[in-house]
Order: C-alpha cells, then structure tokens, then sequence
C-alpha cells in the first residue's frame, strides 16, 4: 500500500443516502478522507459505489445527507461548481473524444475546468495550450502522443488519457472509477506506476475491482454491500 501521510480535512460525508424510486441505492453512508490520502472503495457490482461517486460529483443530489469539501457544504452544489473547487473524476465507460486527437482532448478537460471559452482547436494553438497539454501528457506518459488520434490510441492508453484529462482541473480531489477495468497485466501495472506516482498532496478515492490495484494504490480501504459502508479500515 502507498504510505504518504494525509492531513486533515479533505472530505466529509454524513448520513448519505440515495434512492431512486423504490431502490434505496445509497443509505447512511458517513466517511472522512483527509488531505492527500489514498481511499479504495470496494464491493461486488451493485453495491452502491459509482452512486455514491455521482453524489460525491455533484452529478446527483442525495435524499438525505451531507457532503463536505474541504469544511465547505457543497451537497446541493452543481457538478461544475465542485470542479472548481479541485474535485474531478474519471468514469466506468469512456468519456473521450474519439475524433480529436490527445492535446485536444486535454485543452478541452482545461478549459472547461476553469469555465472559460473554447477557442477555435485547430486554427488557434496558442503557446500556454501547447505547454499546458504537454505537460499533463508528460505526467501521464503520453507526451510523445499528443498528435494521435484518440480511436487510435489502445485501451490502456485511453485510460491513462482519462487521468489526464483529470488532472487537467488541476484537482485536490480526484475520483477514479474503475480505471483498469479491461486492462492486460502490463497496461494495469503501468497504470498502477501512473497512480502511485501521482502529487502526494492530491487526495485519491479509487472504486476497483482488481485488488492488486487497490491495494497497492491505497492507504486505506472502505468496503460497500447494497448501498452501505460494511466495512473501513
């Protein structure tokens, strides 16, 4: 397990729960991470993870609860408005541009991130867009594949993409779900090196089900079963 000291404060959460119709997915979850930890949430499909990430994004609102971001009550926040507050997330199915090429791709995840306007992509590239995107491509090892096409990137490298794009809202909180899902051994070590390598003072929450991952990755370990913290340690 990675062994970097937290510090106080990063997120809060009390009495979280979510229910869609008559599903209760998420009920009275309560957990604190600190500053630069490294949490994994485990627990078998359907057990409540990805929801409580989309409560913890903003992409959902919770029927009861709270959540903190660094001592801010942020549970009826908008998803963009947490961006800006350094919380940023990866997802289980991808979320790229498969058209665009790598740098694009990162712009994209910048600009958006600081709530600013997109400029013409291929007409206007400027110089703090190319040091920008090299050096979120550099951090990720994707530096000498900014060019390239994303459809024609493989699958590890696409998910390493997602982390980049990630990083590219300069985050204090990053949320990862599932990155190495449909990984061979080498693309998940690899990642796994990209993981551990990453800002010790960014706090990570990683949902995973290749324990080899997870346990390598985090400090500490939340397990969920039908929407409930079980067990955290």
């Amino acid at each position: 397990m990675a062994t970097s000291p937290p510090v106080a404060g990063a997120l809060r959460v009390r009495g979280l729960s979510c229910r869609f119709g008559g599903v209760q997915a998420v009920s009275s979850i309560d957990l604190d991470v600190a500053g630069g930890e490294r949490r994994a949430i485990l627990g078998p499909n359907g057990a409540g993870k990805t929801t409580l990430f989309n409560l913890l994004s903003g992409e959902v609102y919770p029927t009861a609860g709270q959540v903190e971001v660094f001592g801010q009550d942020v549970t009826l926040t908008p998803a963009r408005k947490r961006i800006k507050l350094g919380l940023t997330r990866t997802y289980q199915t991808s979320r790229l541009f498969p058209r665009l090429s790598v740098a694009e791709n990162i712009y994209l995840a910048v600009v958006g991130a600081e709530g600013g306007q997109l400029r013409p992509l291929r007409l206007h590239r400027d110089d703090e867009f190319e040091a920008r995107a090299r050096e979120i491509a550099s951090r990720v090892g994707l530096n000498d594949r900014l060019e390239v096409v994303v459809a024609s990137l493989s699958h590890g490298e696409q998910r390493q993409l997602e982390v980049a794009l990630a990083l590219g809202g300069k985050p204090k909180i990053m949320m990862l779900d599932e990155p190495a899902a449909g990984l061979s051994p080498a693309e998940r070590g690899s990642l796994t090196d990209l993981l551990v390598s990453l800002d010790p003072a960014v706090t990570l929450l990683v949902v995973e089900h290749d324990m080899d991952v997870a346990l390598r990755v985090a400090q500490r370990v939340t397990v969920m079963h039908e929407g409930r913290v079980v067990a955290d340690g």
